[in-house]
């Protein structure tokens, strides 16, 4: 018995390819045994094959010394805030401290990453604030302020990368997308030079080659394709300020 030839799109440069009589059942030179042990032998280099082009499309869920499933939890955390409906609005507000928030219809790009954390137990209101009480001079003076200011300091990414930059893990601003994994924070610089922030998180784009964004640009929290969008000007892990 002869097969068909079957062809399949190469896949990340891997090209599937089945050939005439690959798997032919019995003939007088092949038993029964021996055409099992090859078709079985086709199916396991299959799948390796699959399981290499699956892992080499996708970036590691997390990174070395971070605590258990943070990643998985941030990036589900960030994933669901984009169920908000949430009208961008970055006016000055009085709000409690601790754990203070704006309504939850409102915010902008960084009350994304507040309320992300905050579902892991992590207040950065209160690390930002702490944080500018014992080293005010380490933080931007875009804003005139001459002391912490708990309702709104949070609210800025000028400050949030102040406090990743000391608190958090600095890493490399790079054109390469598989240096950027679930759970990593990453800012920008919009036209106007204006700041912006977003999460990256588990999901990928199209194509499969760019880890996803959850950020809000104006239309709420969205999960975009726009990691390399704008021009990065920070790229951090935080795991609660020590």
């Amino acid at each position: 018995m002869r097969f068909p030839t079957h062809e399949f799109t190469p896949v990340h440069g891997v090209h599937l390819r089945f050939e005439r009589n690959v798997c032919c059942a019995a003939t007088p030179q092949t038993t029964r045994k021996q055409a099992l042990y090859i078709w079985n032998a086709m199916i396991l280099r299959i799948v390796i094959i699959l399981f290499c082009v699956f892992t080499s499309s996708i970036s590691l869920a997390y990174r070395n010394d971070e605590p258990e499933h943070f990643s998985q939890l941030l990036s589900k955390a960030a994933v669901e805030r984009t169920s908000h409906t949430v009208r961008y609005d970055g006016s000055y507000r009085k709000i409690a401290y601790p754990n203070g928030d704006v309504p939850g219809q409102v915010g902008v790009c960084t009350d994304v990453i507040i309320r992300v954390y905050r579902k892991l137990g992590i207040d950065l209101q209160l690390d930002v604030h702490e944080e500018m009480k014992s080293n005010f001079a380490k933080f931007p003076k875009n804003w005139g302020l001459t002391h912490p200011d708990s309702n709104i300091d949070h609210r800025r990414v000028p400050n949030l990368q102040a406090l990743f930059n000391r608190k958090g893990i600095v890493l490399p601003v790079t054109d390469n997308p598989k240096d950027y994994v679930s759970g990593d924070l990453v800012t920008w610089v919009l036209p106007g030079n204006l700041p912006h922030i977003g999460i990256v998180v588990d999901r990928r784009s199209h194509d499969g080659s760019r880890p996803l964004i959850v950020h809000n640009i104006g239309q709420g929290p969205q999960l975009e394709d726009m990691l390399f969008g704008y021009p990065i000007t920070g790229h951090y892990r935080y795991y609660g300020k020590k």
